[in-house]
């Protein structure tokens, strides 16, 4: 079985420019989890979930100093920046993950299930030899199309 027989044609996608606010409605509206970013092409930029958003909510563990011999010390946290800037985060583009895990239309149920698991990922957008957005497939469509 491939990618292109069960994935879902009718994506809902998000813009970079969109508001976070929008997509949290998005999200709950449609009952969805998470969803690719594409640019004015349909080409995929990015995803953003859940996760992402509640991420905002967390709090910012800030960077360790130690005084060692009567100097200061920074543990360096170069994760630290990053943090702040996801956590002041108002559209999709500042905090969407921009290191897309995509599958091709014609890859098959098992690389894309052996994907979701490797990648600890819920949902893999499908995409065409050019990279536009044409499906995406979630963990719930390859159980559908298993198991029932």
């Amino acid at each position: 079985m491939l990618a292109k027989e069960i994935m879902i044609k009718d994506v809902i996608s998000v813009k970079g420019e969109d508001t976070l606010d929008a997509v949290a409605r998005l999200f709950v509206e449609r009952n969805i989890s998470g969803a690719p970013v594409v640019d004015d092409d349909n080409k995929i930029i990015g995803v953003i979930s859940e996760g992402d958003l509640v991420f905002q909510q967390k709090p910012v563990t800030p960077p360790i100093f130690i005084n060692i011999f009567d100097g200061i010390l920074q543990l360096d946290r170069k994760d630290f920046w990053e943090e702040i800037s996801k956590m002041a985060a108002y559209k999709v583009d500042q905090l969407m993950n921009k290191h897309v895990i995509s599958a091709h239309e014609d890859a098959s149920i098992n690389d894309i299930a052996s994907l979701m698991i490797n990648k600890k990922v819920n949902r893999i957008p499908i995409v065409d030899a050019d990279n536009h957005l044409v499906g995406i497939i979630t963990r719930q469509d390859i159980i559908r199309n298993v198991y029932l």
